[in-house]
C-alpha cells in the first residue's frame, strides 16, 4: 500500500517534464488583482485626459452641426471617424498598460513558460465522467466558496458605501455636476481600493492554495521515483555490468604493459608492482601494473613468461602499491629503495651479457 501512495516530493526530471507539458501552477486571482489594481490606477490618471478628448469631440461636433445644412452619408462617415479616433487614442494606452501587466502577472508565476502542449487536443476533457470528477472535485469546492466570498464582500463594500451616499443626496441636488462628478469619482476610488484589498487577501490564500495543490499533485510513489531513477541512471544490474566490464578492459590493458617493465617486486604472493625506468625520458622509476593477490600472481605469471626479472621485497612492493597509482612516477622517500632494487636489475642484465 506504502508503494502505491504518493508520499514523495517531485523530482527535478519530475518538474521539468511537467513544464515541458504546459503543466505549472497560477493564481488567477493574482491576475485579477493586479489588472484590477492597473486599470483604475491608470484610469485615474487618464481622467482628466480622457474628459478633455471627449469634450473637444463634443465642442467641435457642435460647432459643425451648427454650420451643416444637409445631414450627408459622407459626414457621417467623417463623425464616426473623428468618434473612433477619439476613442483609441483614450482607451488604447489603457488597453497595452492592463495587456503588458497581464502578462507579467502571468509570467513571473509560470515563470515565462511558452509550450503549445496546452493547445493540443485531449478527449479527456470532452469525456462526461472526467467533467462530473471536476465538478465534485476539491478544487471546484475551493473555487466555489472562493467565489461566494467575494460576491458577498463586493455586495457588502457597495451596500455600506450607497448607505454613507443616502444621507448626502440631498446637498448634491444643490450642488454643481462638476462637482458631483468629482466627488463621485472620489467615493468610487475608494470602493475600488477596499475591494482591490479584499481581492489581494483572497488572491495571496489563492495563491497559496494553488501551490499547494500543485505540489500535492506532482507528487510520486516510491516505485515511480525508482523507476524514474532506473531510466536516468542506469539500473544497478546495468551498472554494475558496465563498471565490471570497464575493470576488465583497464585490466587488459596494465597486463598488456607489464611485458614492458623492468622488473617486478613482489611480496611473495599478496603484492606485485611492475616498474619501468628510462633514463633518457623518465624522472623517476614508473608503476606500469599493480596488483594484490590473484592479479599479482598474473601480474608475476606474465612477467616471467615475458622474461622480466622478479625480485622479492616485502616492504617496498607493499609501500609501492599503496602510495604510487599506475602511470605515476614513484615518490621521493622510495627513490633509495627502488635505485638498490634498478641497481638488483642492471646487474643481473650486466651479467647476461656477459656470459
Amino acid at each position: 500500500m506504502a508503494e502505491s501512495e504518493k508520499t514523495e516530493k517531485a523530482t527535478p526530471k519530475k518538474r521539468k517534464d511537467e513544464r515541458k507539458k504546459g503543466n505549472t501552477f497560477q493564481s488567477k486571482d493574482v491576475v485579477s488583482v493586479v489588472l484590477l489594481y492597473m486599470a483604475f490606477f491608470i484610469l485615474n490618471l487618464l481622467v482628466p485626459f480622457i474628459y478633455l478628448q471627449i469634450k473637444n469631440l463634443y465642442v467641435a461636433q457642435m460647432d459643425k452641426m451648427v454650420n451643416l445644412d444637409t445631414l450627408t452619408v459622407a459626414t457621417v462617415g467623417q463623425l464616426f471617424r473623428e468618434i473612433a479616433v477619439v476613442f483609441f487614442i483614450s482607451v488604447l494606452p489603457i488597453a497595452v498598460i492592463i495587456m503588458v501587466a497581464a502578462i507579467i502577472a502571468s509570467g513571473v508565476q509560470t515563470g515565462f513558460l511558452v509550450t503549445g502542449e496546452a493547445l493540443k487536443p485531449k478527449f479527456n476533457r470532452i469525456n462526461p465522467l472526467s467533467g462530473l470528477k471536476r465538478m465534485v472535485s476539491l478544487r471546484a469546492l475551493v473555487e466555489l466558496v472562493k467565489s461566494i466570498i467575494k460576491v458577498t464582500l463586493i455586495i457588502g463594500v457597495i451596500y455600506t458605501i450607497i448607505l454613507s451616499l443616502i444621507p448626502m443626496t440631498p446637498d448634491m441636488l444643490t450642488t454643481r455636476i462638476d462637482e458631483n462628478t468629482m466627488f463621485m469619482q472620489d467615493k468610487i476610488m475608494s470602493m475600488v481600493q477596499t475591494i482591490c484589498m479584499i481581492f489581494a487577501i483572497v488572491a495571496v490564500l489563492d495563491y497559496a492554495y494553488q501551490r499547494y495543490d500543485y505540489e500535492k499533485k506532482l507528487k510520486m510513489t516510491k516505485q515511480e521515483v525508482k523507476d524514474e531513477y532506473k531510466q536516468t541512471e542506469g539500473s544497478p544490474e546495468i551498472k554494475g555490468k558496465i563498471r565490471q566490464k570497464q575493470r576488465e578492459m583497464s585490466m587488459s590493458r596494465m597486463m598488456q604493459m607489464v611485458p614492458q617493465a623492468d622488473v617486478i617486486v613482489r611480496n611473495p604472493t599478496h603484492y606485485a608492482v611492475a616498474l619501468k625506468y628510462d633514463m633518457d625520458h623518465d624522472v623517476a622509476p614508473m608503476v606500469l601494473a599493480k596488483g594484490k593477490d590473484h592479479i599479482a600472481l598474473r601480474i608475476v605469471k606474465v612477467g616471467e613468461d615475458n622474461k622480466v626479472p622478479v625480485k622479492e621485497n616485502k616492504p617496498l612492493a607493499r609501500g609501492l602499491y599503496e602510495s604510487v597509482e599506475i602511470n605515476d612516477y614513484i615518490p621521493a622517500e622510495l627513490y633509495k629503495a627502488v635505485a638498490e632494487l634498478m641497481a638488483w636489475v642492471y646487474s643481473n642484465k650486466k651479467k647476461e651479457n656477459i656470459s
